[in-house]
């Protein structure tokens, strides 16, 4: 009788390990089938650019003459041509000017709007409404707002200071204010997805933790620094990693309202790379500098990465 049924469990066998393959192969089917589009979009749009941009980079090219290789010239310009016949040196030090004073600024104060917002009060979702809308606003209807704010004669922070018997100040034509002026600007979107994130991951702080701290006589200073602060600290350095890679990427408000002026003060590296691409069609020169700023932003991404082991704390840690 065993040896009867012996072939019929070798088929049973069979015919499982042909479904199992069949049903593995139909999941690998629409798996490629759902990824594809993402995986065509990626490559035609974004690596492709990307290599494509690498290659001119080490070429000199106008669009309306073939390419001519000119290997490493482009990057000696950028690097060693002084001023101001290469402005990479000066559009960097405006960048980092900028990144150094928006950072750290915008960070503080998304964090402090989160705080507030995180409290149970009547009316906080509305309040988290209308703190996040201004995010919305699109960047041009934004540069066209403050344009008018700063104005030097008509505008309302000189009506302001006005009230206060403060001198008018020229926002956007006077070299040493025009980046503090665009670090203001900036805390207009303070209540954007920075403060969302930071509203995650204050939500997301035990409890029993406060709870403790309440008992060992804390009050709220000793609690947001000995509990919020640490437990929010990869919530911090998440930010710090966007809002670094993104000051560095600053282009439709000096388009918009200074033109990279004055006097250079608003000559951020993005409007350099279109200034040479777009403006004077040196495209490999351009691609150049566009390839010198994502070596920048990669440096300070694993700078950042290194320094976080020293102050952020992921729980569950030893």
């Amino acid at each position: 009788m065993a040896s009867a049924q012996l072939p019929v469990s070798k088929l049973n066998l069979g015919t499982l390990r042909s479904g199992s393959v069949t049903y593995r192969a139909r999941q690998a089917l629409e798996f490629y089938l759902y990824v594809g589009p993402w995986i065509l979009g990626f490559v035609l749009l974004t690596a492709g650019p990307m290599i494509y941009s690498l290659v001119l980079s080490f070429h000199e090219f106008d669009l309306f003459h073939p390419w001519r290789y000119v290997g490493l010239e482009n990057y000696r310009f950028l690097l060693f041509e002084p001023f101001p016949k290469s402005l990479f040196w000066k559009s960097l030090g405006v960048t980092a000017y900028y990144s150094a004073l928006s950072v750290p600024v915008g960070v503080i104060a998304s964090l402090i709007l989160a705080v507030l917002l995180n409290t149970k009060i009547r009316g906080v979702p509305l309040y988290r409404t209308l703190f996040y809308l201004p995010s919305l606003t699109p960047s041009v209807a934004s540069a066209l707002l403050w344009i008018w704010i700063f104005n030097s004669r008509f505008g309302l922070a000189n009506a302001v200071l006005r009230l206060f018997g403060i001198p008018p100040i020229h926002w956007l034509t006077d070299a040493n204010v025009v980046i503090p002026a665009f670090v203001l600007m900036g805390l207009w979107s303070a209540g954007g997805n920075t403060m969302v994130i930071f509203l995650a991951g204050l939500q997301g702080v035990p409890q029993h933790l406060y709870e403790a701290a309440q008992i060992d006589g804390a009050g709220w200073y000793q609690k947001l620094r000995t509990v919020t602060l640490p437990m929010i600290s990869p919530t911090i350095f998440f930010n710090l990693i966007l809002g670094v890679i993104g000051s560095f990427q600053v282009f439709g408000t000096s388009f918009l309202m200074t033109s990279g002026g004055p006097d250079y003060a608003t000559y951020f590296l993005v409007y350099y790379i279109y200034a040479q691409a777009f403006q004077m069609l040196h495209m490999g020169l351009g691609s150049a500098i566009a390839w010198a700023l994502f070596l920048i932003q990669l440096t300070l991404t694993l700078l950042q990465f290194y320094l976080s082991k020293k102050w952020v704390y992921y729980a569950g840690e030893a």
